[in-house]
């Protein structure tokens, strides 16, 4: 089964690497998408799985305040972090978080290789390495990540997770890329 064309190498990307349009006001780094990061994947034969932007489904484009990009990034994603708690809201991206444990969960079944999961550091709700908080760039994960994170835990799911930002997302693509040409390969599935 799947013994066409295809590299059965995936990699799951922050929606807003690939759709500028749907980041917070004020927040987006180029015109449409990070052209150099979706070069580089798909020149190394790798898929690209956009996952879905928890802010834009669940908040809106304007994350529910058209004159967020009038305060500073930091304050604007504590906003944004703090509505994302909501109960309706937690709600719809815990819909969200479940549908791309089961994509991941899918593609291992089948045998296909999931280099990653690619977040926005910074970002209150993809953040890896940091997020937004009390007002600041802080250590910790956004929302969504962590729930990510925990949904593949408890689902024995192991996918190797790197947090970028605009200025260093193709070094950390490539690093991502070069790990697993010099990892063995792992059965992640139990």
């Amino acid at each position: 089964m799947f013994n066409d064309q295809r590299s059965k190498r995936v990699i799951f990307l922050a929606h807003c690497l690939l759709n500028q349009n749907a980041i917070s006001d004020g927040t987006a780094d180029y015109p449409a998408a990070h052209r150099e990061v979706v070069r580089t994947l798909l020149d190394a034969q790798v898929s690209i799985a956009q996952m879905p932007c928890p802010e834009l489904c669940c908040l809106g484009l304007d994350r529910g305040d058209p004159l967020g990009a009038q305060r500073p990034v930091v304050v604007e994603n504590t906003r944004i972090r703090r509505a994302m708690g909501q109960p309706e809201t937690a709600a719809k991206m815990e819909t969200l978080v479940q549908q791309v444990v089961n994509q991941i969960r899918e593609y291992h079944r089948n045998g296909f290789t999931v280099l990653g999961i690619v977040g926005m550091d910074r970002s209150p709700c993809c953040g890896v390495n940091t997020t937004s908080d009390e007002d600041r760039e802080l250590e910790g994960q956004g929302v969504f990540m962590a729930a990510v994170l925990s949904a593949l835990e408890e689902a024995g799911l192991r996918v190797p997770v790197v947090g970028v930002k605009a200025a260093n997302a193709l070094e950390r693509i490539q690093m991502l890329l070069g790990a697993e040409d010099a990892a063995p390969a792992q059965a992640d599935v139990p």
